[in-house]
């Protein structure tokens, strides 16, 4: 069957009737000159500014691996899907099972997505309308979702930004069908928070790394593809511990920063507490995705290791949401500390200020009174009249000042 036209409605129709696909498609891929990937402002006014998608380059790059019996082989590059679907035919010239849970299985990872080449995905594997628009817009909230025989993860990780007090989130699209993994990095960075090299050697470099190449992890990738699918969702959690401490260590600072009386507090609690809410409202969406996986586990024959690295990574966003919230929370008692000292210090400038006024009105109130120049008045014409006045007026100022530091009003 022709997936063309299919996909071309679909396209057309998940971006409000604009046709962005051109007339003649290249032969095994669909061309597109115009899609772009759209990104919703978020709320906050300081976050993400500047950090767009990564450039990327004029050849896509995928990157190609094949977990063999549980191990992991060499890293291949590909420049298009159907390069990369070849490198994992020629791994698999025998029939593959109906159940790609034998601990053989290929990873795909696309570390700058490009229109054309998330349309060749799109086109080959003929995806559903509906997952084809989410697979085109970032800016998703994480989520898991099956479309016939694809299943489609959203992640998203954190990293956080010291200098700027910022998190910033980057997300991923997995995309499994049998036996094959599709990773979508959406922005500059892969799934635990490495920056994306531009160099082939350094793209060698990290996945060579022992971190990842999974000996560890024998045993969960026998379970086949789904748990790396879980593997990476782990990964993704894990990323916004780091998170957390430097949002601790911010929020230390900022009690440190209200008790000294710096009045620049009040304006850096909002704002951490906009990027703990961010942390929260994320951290809950993975949470309900974990929940649907749980939930789909004995309808799709889920193992029940695979159940159990789970109910782990359940266990570690249980510990992500319970500290976002208890950090929420100590900001909030913070800022209605700031505001209660706030206005004790402004309460002390009033005594201060109703002191002095109190002290002035004294001398004011005997010059008006010897300044009203009535004919027939006492001290009028004596001759110690003015130095009298002059001391009367020191005298009372004297007499307040030392009544109001006694009260510690001054």
């Amino acid at each position: 069957m022709n997936t063309v036209p299919r996909l071309r409605t679909c396209l057309i129709d998940s971006l409000g009737g604009v046709d962005y696909l051109r007339e003649e498609p290249t032969e095994g891929a669909i061309t597109m000159a115009q899609m772009r990937r759209h990104k919703s402002e978020p709320f906050s006014r300081r976050k993400r500014a500047g950090n767009g998608t990564a450039a990327v380059p004029e050849t896509p790059m995928l990157l190609t691996r094949q977990i063999v019996d549980s191990e992991p082989l060499g890293l291949s590059v590909a420049h298009s899907f159907a390069e990369a679907l070849a490198h994992h035919s020629s791994e698999h010239s025998e029939p593959v099972p109906e159940s790609p849970a034998s601990g053989s299985f290929t990873q795909i990872v696309i570390p700058n997505s490009t229109p054309e080449l998330l349309a060749e995905v799109a086109s080959t594997w003929d995806l559903h309308p509906v997952l084809v628009e989410d697979l085109f817009h970032a800016n998703q909230r994480p989520k898991v979702e099956r479309y016939d025989d694809v299943l489609f993860v959203v992640l998203k990780s954190a990293v956080y930004i010291d200098s700027a007090e910022e998190v910033e989130f980057k997300e991923f699209h997995l995309l499994m069908k049998g036996d094959v993994l599709v990773i979508v990095c959406q922005d500059d960075r892969f799934i635990d928070g490495t920056p994306i090299p531009d160099r082939r050697e350094d793209m060698d470099a990290y996945f060579t790394n022992e971190k990842r190449l999974w000996s560890s992890d024998r045993e969960l990738l026998a379970l086949g593809p789904e748990a790396l699918v879980y593997r990476l969702l782990d990964t993704a959690v894990d990323t916004y511990f780091p998170v957390l401490d430097g949002l601790q260590d911010d929020k230390d600072g900022i009690e440190r920063q209200v008790f000294s009386g710096d009045t620049a507090a009040a304006e850096r609690i909002y704002l951490l507490s906009q990027e703990v809410i961010d942390v929260l409202h994320t951290t809950t969406h993975l949470n309900r995705l974990t929940q649907r996986l749980g939930n789909g586990a004995t309808k799709y024959a889920i193992p029940g290791e695979l159940q159990a690295y789970l109910d782990d990574v359940t266990d570690h966003l249980t510990r992500v949401l319970a500290e976002s919230a208890e950090l929420r929370e100590a900001l909030s008692q913070i800022l209605n500390v700031n505001s209660t000292l706030v206005a004790q210090r402004q309460n002390e400038d009033m005594k201060k200020i109703s002191g002095w006024a109190a002290i002035l009105f004294a001398p004011t109130l005997i010059g008006a009174i010897y300044g009203m120049n009535f004919d027939v008045m006492p001290e009028l014409h004596w001759t110690f009249g003015y130095p009298m006045a002059l001391g009367l007026m020191l005298g009372l100022g004297i007499i307040l000042y030392t009544v109001f530091k006694k009260k510690k009003w001054m």
